[in-house]
């Protein structure tokens, strides 16, 4: 059982997690808005993530393939392929949409955390997992119903899809954590993205200008910052309850929406994004009672 001053460490991390993860989306957003596409955007994120792994590793003296190699490439390969889906969805939802539906993955995370980690299921973490799911039901009232407000089911799609494959990496981190630095985690992701998403954008490259590019830095940068707090928080916490700190994501992603993108959340939002974060919340109290 990990130490009270290990605990706190723990949630400064997933909070710093937190904050740097909605930057890196607002910044995306604000990319895209300027014409640059998904793909590259991705590429960008990656190739900024790179260079700060590489050089993190460097300072630390250690082996950048580090020792379990085919876990480490199945968390890169996941993480990429979840990353493009998290992207097109937050840039063709609001803000607040796109991250609601992110931060379904602790439903995920939990159950596979149980299937290949042997985490026991706490029974407030199984409500917070029905009222996750009560509240992506309320998100798709407008859907169901065709009105105006109604969001696009392709990025519904992208976005679940994203959850899932992030709930899988956060697996796959909370394994290789064991055996492997931080740094040498991290490096694997954009390591096998930039590639990735470089032969899926082909002839699309579009030359960004100054500010843009400097958009593009602050996506790396502030992935970079989110990428760190999550895995440093997972060494030190059961997978299932630094997800659940890191929700406070939601609370950042809507007030961006609303500062930057004027994003106004609809009734359905508020109250789909009420059940998950109520959801959210009740675990983590529940849990620590």
């Amino acid at each position: 059982m990990p130490s009270a001053p290990n605990q706190n460490l723990s949630v400064y991390y997933a909070l710093m997690s937190a904050l740097g993860f909605a930057l890196m989306s607002a910044c995306v957003k604000l990319a895209s808005a300027r014409g640059i596409p998904v793909l590259e955007i991705v590429a960008a994120r990656a190739l900024v993530s790179v260079l700060l792994s590489y050089l993190d590793i460097r300072r630390k003296g250690l082996a950048p393939l580090g020792n379990n190699k085919p876990l480490l490439l199945a968390r890169g390969a996941t993480g990429a392929l979840a990353l493009i889906c998290v992207y097109y969805a937050v840039t063709t939802l609001p803000l607040a949409e796109a991250t609601l539906l992110q931060y379904l993955h602790p439903v995920f995370t939990a159950l596979l955390a149980f299937h290949f980690l042997g985490e026991r299921i706490h029974r407030f973490t199984l409500i917070c997992i029905a009222l996750s799911l009560a509240g992506l039901s309320a998100m798709m009232v407008p859907v169901w119903s065709a009105t105006d407000n109604a969001l696009p089911l392709l990025s519904i799609g992208a976005g679940l899809m994203g959850a899932c494959g992030s709930a899988v990496a956060y697996i796959l981190v909370k394994k290789l954590s064991k055996t492997e630095d931080s740094s040498v985690i991290i490096l694997y992701f954009p390591m096998l993205a930039l590639p990735l998403s470089l032969v899926l954008l082909g002839d699309n490259l579009v030359i960004p200008d100054w500010e843009t590019l400097g958009l593009l830095l602050l996506v790396g940068v502030f992935t970079q910052v989110g990428q760190v707090g999550l895995t440093k928080a997972l060494q030190g916490e059961v997978a299932n309850r630094v997800v659940a700190y890191s929700y406070v994501q939601i609370l950042f992603s809507i007030a961006l929406g609303w500062l930057v993108f004027a994003e106004i959340p609809t009734q359905w939002t508020l109250m789909g994004g009420g059940l998950i974060l109520g959801g959210a919340l009740f675990n983590l109290l529940g849990r620590n009672r």
